[in-house]
């Protein structure tokens, strides 16, 4: 690209995007700080310890659990600590975990599109749409919380044989006092601590935009730097494993990728072919509702054969393009970030959290999920949960 002048150095650093690299990394630092913890573990024994536990409790606890984890921390943290709480489970109970690992994946990237910080392409679409965590608990989350809940009716009756089977399996644990009690941990200081740092740094990011307007700050200055500003803290709290979680808790391989991802898309951009996009898109649909419907649509159908974030990364330059053509983009904005997320339902491979989980689930126990197996309920999932979005935008609009 350099030698083509396709783009100039200064601007390949500029579209790097490296205020959402470090957010990220913030990010992954604090919830490895709260795995190193034992948090998670401790949530594994507070589920299995509910009192007249069924295999319906179960399943929408997991499903929620994986919704929240991931609009709270981002889908790779969620994934990767729902893929584990999931095998545990499955391993005491005795049952197949594919259903569930599904279930999860499935919920989790509905629960990344309800905040600002639950997805990569969330981050990245807040970053350079100007829009706040205001902003997206009032637009996006509504939505998300519709969604969900339409996404747990289906998967309650595609999967109601494997919860009955769950429910068979939980009755002996739940008469055997003793079994609960071995599973049943305490936290310690380091645990409380831990939550009271990750806690505190929901609580910057929440009040950012007013943090912002009462110190006459930049848009987005506050956002994008809490994350790393208490991870720091975090680093120095547990100076004893700070370099475990540099190392290890960081997914280096996923940072590098994004910010490869972020130089390239900004090189359409740069090149005009981003404005060459909006002006034929402008010539065939003149007004935001259609323009809503071709974004969705066409994003979730690319998300489901790429990456959710690489679709993103490449539509953001296209609606910018479409902003400097007076039109409405901000429902454009919400009109990608769900259409990437729902879409990257549909396959195997539409979102770094399917990946994820399947890689897990793979190295754990060597179990594979074939892609047409995932296909059948991804689909139905997919097109229904985007289906449900677009009504919403619509509504949004108006």
């Amino acid at each position: 690209m350099l030698l083509t002048r396709s783009i100039d150095l200064e601007n390949l650093i500029k579209f790097a995007s490296l205020d959402v690299i470090l957010f990220l990394i913030g990010t992954m630092i604090l919830v490895g700080m709260l795995n190193d913890a034992g948090f998670f573990y401790w949530t594994v024994t507070r589920l299995l310890r509910i009192k007249n536990i069924t295999g319906e409790k179960l399943f929408i606890l997991i499903m929620f659990l994986s919704g929240a984890l991931s609009g709270l921390m981002g889908e790779v943290a969620s994934i990767i600590i729902m893929s584990k709480i999931i095998l545990d489970i499955c391993h005491l109970i005795d049952i197949d975990p594919i259903p569930l690992i599904i279930a999860s994946v499935l919920a989790t990237n509905i629960g990344s599109s309800g905040t600002l910080f639950g997805n990569p392409v969330g981050i990245l679409i807040a970053a350079r749409a100007n829009l706040t965590f205001e902003d997206f608990m009032r637009n996006a989350f509504p939505v998300t919380v519709i969604v969900f809940i339409v996404t747990l009716v289906i998967l309650s009756l595609w999967y109601r044989k494997v919860i009955k089977k769950m429910s068979e399996k939980l009755l002996p644990l739940r008469e055997n006092s003793f079994f609960i009690s071995l599973i049943s941990i305490s936290t310690d200081i380091k645990t409380k601590v831990s939550i009271g740092i990750f806690a505190a740094m929901l609580v910057c990011i929440f009040f950012h935009h007013r943090i912002e307007i009462f110190f006459n700050l930049q848009e987005n200055s506050i956002l994008m730097m809490t994350p790393i500003v208490f991870a720091g803290i975090a680093l120095l709290y547990r100076r004893d494993r700070m370099r475990h979680y540099v190392e290890r808790e960081v997914e280096w391989t996923s940072v590098l990728f994004f910010l490869f991802l972020f130089a390239l898309a900004g090189a359409v951009k740069f090149s005009g072919v981003s404005d060459i996009i909006a002006r034929n898109l402008i010539g065939k649909f003149s007004n935001p509702v259609s323009l809503s419907a071709v974004l969705i649509y066409s994003s979730s159908i690319l998300s489901a054969a790429l990456d959710n974030t690489v679709v993103v990364a490449t539509y953001i330059p296209i609606v910018q393009s479409l902003g400097g053509l007076n039109i409405n983009i901000k429902p454009l904005w919400w009109a990608i970030l769900f259409g990437a997320c729902y879409g990257g339902n549909i396959t195997i491979v539409g979102s770094t959290a399917n990946i994820i989980a399947i890689d897990i689930l793979e190295k754990s126990r060597n179990v594979k999920i074939s892609f047409f197996h995932w296909l059948k309920i991804g689909l139905v999932v997919g097109i229904i949960t985007t289906t449900v979005a677009y009504f919403s935008l619509i509504l949004l609009i108006h």
